[in-house]
């Protein structure tokens, strides 16, 4: 018996016939200054995702005109975050969510429904996977289990000797060596995170600073909309810095409901994120967006968005917090879910690639037409976004609705390639140049 898609079903037409729109075109939510429609609040937020399928038959995502992409590695388990160490090895963090948060509105027992029929609810594999290709040839020959056992991983980053993992309720160090294969050192925890009984946004997405002195994580919200009690929301919200030494911490910057993609612009030496805006106010509202982060900055949520624009939702209001509330940089238009974000500064790629950002789309569920499931490419140019996002690697949603992967992580490889965890898919992608066909000498 279907009766989970049935009642999904039923719960998304039940959504759509309560919000009486789809939403419209997303064209003007991009770049740094999006059209902002007016506040519309619902019984039921548009819902529509697009149902989990998978990639048959040597399928493969769609990629802009010269280029070319390939599966790098297949049968993982929720593939969420890529990494490439210093000898050319990738590490793939796989894991999904620790668990279900409580229920204590109807409307999240038919969200829950809802996003478990497109895929969300996939056993993850706890575990980073590493890949070597020891003939050069983009495929990898060795695959091993590099860590194991770990408690809904996501984000990871190496410096030195020490490499490490951002668990959903801690940053671990593990000692590493260049060239092994595996880790059974136990983990040592450099600090504790905000994770359960809730853990809403249980991603954390790490970075190091470009010294190595500090470590950078990203801290989702536990709530849409502070539903579950500000107290739930205490160091949330944030990205942390964390000093690598000792552990000791400090909220870098506030106000941003989930803060995913955390790296480092190598041009500027600014650090920079991808965030997911609240939902429930309008299929159009409200633009996700990437940004600068500055040091002490809040970026308004939960009381307003996009600067000074307030959330009628929350109360008790703070108009002191509203009026310190900074713009972001670049739109990227409403319910896109971006997880992923990496600068270009190989060469692997046509050079129109060179010098900006890629962003990975995981796309939308809170409005009735999809966005996101893609990967976009948004030109810089003095340290800031400059020019329109672009289609980059599309075709995660096939032609029958059905979604066959979803972007999360980025990472750009030795070779200069970029690769892009699809969580749905359990697939890790490549994508290179297209090669030119090779010439042969006519027979005379």
């Amino acid at each position: 018996m279907r009766i989970l898609p049935t009642l999904v079903l039923g719960a998304t037409t039940l959504a759509l016939a309560s919000c009486g729109g789809a939403g419209g075109s997303t064209d003007k939510q991009i770049g740094a200054n999006p059209t902002l429609p007016a506040i519309n609040q619902y019984l039921l937020p548009p819902m529509h995702v697009a149902p989990a399928s998978s990639w048959t038959g040597g399928e493969t995502p769609t990629v802009a005109p010269g280029l070319q992409i390939t599966a790098l590695a297949t049968g993982l388990a929720h593939p969420r975050q890529p990494f490439v160490l210093p000898n050319g090895d990738v590490l793939v963090v796989e894991a999904n969510g620790p668990g279900s948060a409580p229920v204590k509105r109807p409307k999240e027992l038919i969200m829950g429904l809802v996003q478990s029929y497109a895929g969300a609810g996939a056993k993850g594999g706890n575990r980073v996977t590493l890949l070597r290709d020891t003939n050069g040839d983009g495929k990898p020959d060795v695959r091993t289990v590099f860590l194991d056992h770990l408690n809904s991983p996501f984000g990871i980053t190496l410096v030195g000797g020490d490499l490490y993992v951002a668990n959903t309720d801690a940053i671990l160090r593990f000692p590493y060596v260049t060239g092994q294969t595996r880790i059974t050192a136990p983990g040592v925890k450099l600090t504790d995170l905000p994770g359960g009984p809730i853990d809403h946004h249980w991603t954390k997405s790490l970075v190091a600073s470009p010294d190595g002195t500090k470590l950078y994580v990203g801290v989702g919200s536990n709530s849409n909309i502070t539903e579950n009690g500000i107290e739930a929301e205490k160091n949330r919200a944030a990205i942390w810095e964390v000093d690598r030494t000792n552990g000791a911490s400090r909220l870098f910057a506030t106000g941003l409901r989930n803060p995913n993609g955390l790296t480092f612009n190598p041009t500027s030496g600014q650090l920079w994120a991808v965030i997911n805006e609240r939902d429930e106010i309008g299929p159009d509202l409200v633009p996700d967006y990437m940004t600068s982060v500055k040091d002490g900055a809040f970026y308004g949520w939960p009381y307003s968005f996009w600067g000074q624009h307030v959330d009628p939702r929350v109360m008790p209001q703070r108009p002191d917090l509203v009026k310190k509330a900074i713009l972001p940089d670049y739109g990227l238009s409403s319910h896109v879910a971006p997880l992923g974000m990496v600068f270009y500064a190989a060469t692997n790629l046509p050079g129109a690639y060179q010098g900006g950002a890629f962003v990975a789309e995981h796309g939308s569920w809170d409005r009735g037409n999809l966005n996101g499931y893609k990967v976009v490419y948004v030109p810089f140019a003095g340290g800031k976004p400059n020019g329109k996002a672009q289609d980059v690697v599309t075709g995660f949603v096939g032609p029958n609705g059905k979604a066959r992967g979803r972007p999360v992580g980025l990472a750009v490889d030795k070779s200069g390639a970029l690769l892009i965890a699809d969580d749905l898919g359990n697939t890790v992608w490549r994508v290179t140049a297209k090669t030119p066909p090779v010439a042969t000498a006519s027979l005379r």
